[in-house]
């Protein structure tokens, strides 16, 4: 379905500027709607919103949330969450699901998992619109963060739905990456835990409570082996391992601290600055490639010409190179 903003009468952009930047909810919303739409004349109205705003962004902490289907992501954000709302912090929650724009994602489920901190008024959870590919997902959370920054937010929470490619994307746009585990997964996951393992800046077990105590604890301390043999990370930190149980909001209190004290680490050594303008560059060559492949996509008679090809691809008649060079002399 196409992400089209709906205007109110006679809005204009100033509004947009002052009811987002006063923290209205409201104009939050119909902010991020804006960046979203597919609309023409709303992409040039949400560029220029984000270029309004952008020097009112930048002051909050990003961090991504990752972890197999099933770990409890929305439980832990939920109880996580709810202490940094307690403690007096402006949390916001996007969701990044490749999908949604198909089957509407997992986030309303999500909100009913999280009915306390979608109800509390110092919370905002958001899915961010899916494109046709992971790039268009990236783009809009990027934007939806800056516009939660712009509205006050202290801490934007992106999770992640499900394992795959989206935890790279995640990763290279928030500041602290945030991986939780399940005890005894099984062989099954073992292809995918290597490289996402390395990406985290923080491995927690969660579900550890009950009969599962002691399991989880026994999958801490074979994780906490498995990190010594990664190679260093760039912003020279030594990723902790930890249990919790989002459920009985036991260790909870204990990833606070641990991400206080990257936080500190991180600005002491520059890496934050640092990566920050890394992810604005990268960002910034995404935006050019997506920029490109519309704008090609978008020439008369394209389609038909690409249909052209593939039935000659398709019967041998004309190889892919050729089929390429042709499209594009």
């Amino acid at each position: 379905m196409d992400s089209t903003f709906r205007r109110t009468p006679n809005i204009h952009l100033q509004d947009l500027i002052d009811g987002l930047t006063s923290g209205n909810r409201v104009f939050l919303s119909k902010s991020i709607t804006l960046v979203e739409s597919k609309r023409e004349d709303d992409k040039k109205l949400g560029a220029e919103l984000i270029d309004q705003i952008i020097g009112n962004t930048g002051k909050s902490l990003r961090i991504g949330i990752t972890g197999v289907p099933g770990v409890g992501k929305s439980t832990f954000i939920e109880a996580f969450g709810k202490k940094l709302t307690a403690a007096g912090k402006e949390v916001a929650v996007l969701s990044v699901d490749p999908s949604s724009n198909r089957t509407r994602g997992s986030i309303l489920g999500d909100k009913t998992r999280m009915d306390e901190l979608s109800k509390d008024p110092n919370a905002f959870i958001r899915p961010s619109a899916a494109g046709s590919s992971l790039g268009g997902v990236a783009s809009n959370t990027r934007e939806a963060i800056l516009l939660c920054e712009a509205a006050g937010f202290d801490i934007i929470i992106v999770e992640t739905v499900g394992v795959g490619q989206s935890e790279t994307v995640v990763k290279d746009m928030v500041d602290y990456f945030l991986l939780l585990m399940l005890a005894g997964g099984g062989d099954e996951l073992q292809g995918i835990k290597r490289g996402i393992m390395e990406m985290a800046d923080h491995i927690v077990i969660n579900k550890a409570d009950g009969s599962n105590i002691k399991a989880a604890k026994k999958a801490r301390e074979d994780y906490k082996n498995a990190v010594h043999l990664f190679p260093p990370n760039e912003s020279d930190w030594i990723i902790p391992v930890g249990v919790c149980s989002a459920i009985e909001k036991t260790g909870i209190d204990e990833v606070w601290i641990e991400i206080e004290k990257y936080e500190s680490h991180i600005h002491g050594n520059g890496w934050f600055e640092e990566n920050r303008k890394r992810q604005s560059i990268r960002w910034f060559h995404e935006r050019i490639q997506a920029k490109l492949e519309e704008t090609f996509y978008a020439k008369p008679n394209i389609k038909k010409e690409i249909k052209k090809r593939e039935e000659l691809i398709s019967s041998q008649k004309l190889s892919v190179r050729k089929a390429v060079d042709e499209l594009f002399s």
